[in-house]
């Protein structure tokens, strides 16, 4: 997705050789209008997978999750990272971690919003190592939905959570997908949607 593209590159910061931080636009402070076409993109390569649910994780996951459940006018349902006094329900639990905050969470959805007549798309901001994407097939499959693909904004491709989710027989879609980190500059590989920018 080229206007993703553009705006990681003049607004992206790399820290390292393995961080990219979009807190500008993504990850903390959201722009609106990117996470709309974020979402209208995924709805473009899911139309005809009848998808009745988006399904992501807490937090940075919402946004472009919430757009994409908007054009396809279904529900979105985010997994909880931490349980209070209302999520009493009977719920899907599992374990993920977290490659940026390298940090366990215990993440939970409610089961009265998942049900096995459901055709589910994961919608998540990055994809790393894929503990996030496969902590929410995990809690999916639980239920017995059917999960239509995987959704990832952010794609780190030098990582193997892409591959691990192949493996798993998923598809996977991703609007921005980094190749490598090079002297501080990202280069990307091809993304998953670019025949759409074509069109």
């Amino acid at each position: 997705m080229k206007l993703l593209e553009e705006r990681i590159l003049s607004d992206g910061q790399v820290l390292g050789d393995e961080i990219l931080k979009v807190d500008s636009f993504l990850t903390h402070q959201v722009d609106t209008k990117l996470m709309q076409a974020v979402g209208q993109r995924f709805a473009d390569i899911y139309r005809t997978h009848n998808i009745t649910k988006v399904v992501t994780i807490e937090a940075s996951g919402i946004a472009p999750a919430l757009y994409t459940a908007d054009a396809l006018d279904v529900p979105m349902v985010f997994a909880k990272k931490a349980k209070n006094l209302t999520l009493n329900e009977e719920l899907l639990t599992t374990d993920v971690f977290s490659f940026t905050k390298q940090t366990t969470s215990t993440v939970s959805i409610s089961r009265k919003f998942i049900s096995p007549d459901d055709r589910i798309l994961i919608v998540d901001d990055f994809l790393a190592n894929g503990q996030a994407s496969l902590g929410l097939i995990r809690l999916i499959e639980q239920v017995g939905a059917s999960i239509e693909g995987i959704g990832i904004v952010i794609e780190k491709s030098f990582q193997e959570g892409r591959q691990s989710l192949i493996d798993k027989g998923f598809q996977v879609s991703s609007l921005a997908r980094i190749d490598r980190f090079e002297a501080g500059h990202v280069v990307f590989a091809e993304a998953d949607d670019a025949s759409l920018d074509k069109k």
